[in-house]
């Protein structure tokens, strides 16, 4: 059984290209605008607007943008979260949340969009992650759609930028920094509740099986957000996301945390290895939904909450 944890950059992929921090800068005259917003002033997003991409691109938004598509769930999360998910006329197959954006068309996968449905679809704005391709990118700008590209984020603050510039491009940067800042708010609720805690040993299940076992090594988001919650990542010593099931079974963990879908507690609970772990035979194998881990928007917060809430129960109740 193999069991991956989701489409962003948390989960491997062969052919996933090295994700750089998101880097979408914002121009002087935003600057400002910025600085008006933290003293409670209500700002609206000048047109024409220029920002930098994660591409390095600078890319002119003429007006604002009526027609958006994602093509990255949590792009289309974010779009929702500030309020502008009338405006998605276009998502991915992987777009499940909220439940509306299913009504909405789609135009392919991530890596695979369909050029043709985009073009139909008469976007004034693509919004695109990190498996966006090149070869996509320049059929779209060949017809005068502009794409911009924002890598997911490696920490909460690169998606603070992330949810920051989709407010600012879509004209809704006050209700983005009220989302950022109710992340914020709940992050900090987090930490403060497991400060000082003991902090069990976790390991966290991206895939098994047979095509190989997979966790969140040491360099990735989701060991910070393990960390974060109050927990100490078993695979921390790691990078990237194989993982030998021999050293698990020497780490032998305190807890594991593995997907609420795909059947994969009932596969981890009688598969070699795994089944024989202290963890799993006393009943510290827990389900998480993954794309709380997985995608980096707004839920992420409500991920850490979640995995707060498996580490230390006690706290929470």
């Amino acid at each position: 059984m193999l069991i991956i944890g989701g489409c962003a950059k948390q989960g491997p992929a062969s052919n996933q290209p090295e994700t750089t921090k998101t880097d979408a800068k914002i121009n002087a005259d935003q600057q400002e605008a910025k600085e008006d917003n933290k003293e409670g002033k209500e700002v609206d997003t000048t047109y024409p607007l220029t920002i930098k991409d994660s591409f390095e691109r600078e890319i002119v938004i003429e007006q604002e943008p009526k027609r958006i598509i994602s093509i990255a769930p949590s792009i289309t999360e974010t779009i929702f979260a500030i309020g502008a998910g009338e405006r998605l006329v276009g998502r991915t197959e992987y777009c499940d949340f909220p439940m509306e954006v299913t009504n909405i068309d789609s135009i392919g996968t991530i890596s695979e969009p369909s050029i043709e449905k985009i073009v139909e679809l008469e976007p004034d704005l693509v919004l695109a992650a990190t498996h966006f391709k090149q070869e996509s990118l320049e059929q779209l700008e060949a017809v005068g759609i502009p794409v911009i590209i924002l890598y997911d984020g490696n920490n909460f603050e690169e998606v603070y930028q992330m949810i920051g510039m989709i407010g600012k491009v879509t004209n809704q940067e006050v209700v983005a920094e009220n989302v950022i800042q109710g992340m914020k708010d709940k992050i900090q609720f987090v930490m403060d509740k497991v400060k000082d805690q003991n902090q069990p040993v976790v390991y966290y299940v991206v895939a098994f099986g047979e095509y190989g076992d997979y966790t969140a090594g040491g360099d990735t988001f989701i060991s910070q957000m393990i960390e974060m919650a109050g927990g100490t990542n078993a695979a921390k010593e790691a990078e990237g996301w194989s993982y030998s099931i021999e050293k698990l079974v020497e780490q032998d963990p305190d807890i594991v945390i593995c997907s609420q879908y795909f059947d994969a507690k009932s596969g981890i609970e009688t598969s070699n290895g795994y089944k024989d772990l202290t963890a799993v035979k006393e009943g510290r194998l827990y389900e998480i939904d993954n794309n709380l881990l997985d995608r980096q928007g707004p839920r992420l917060a409500e991920g850490l909450e979640g995995l707060a809430k498996i580490i230390h129960p006690d706290l929470f109740k």
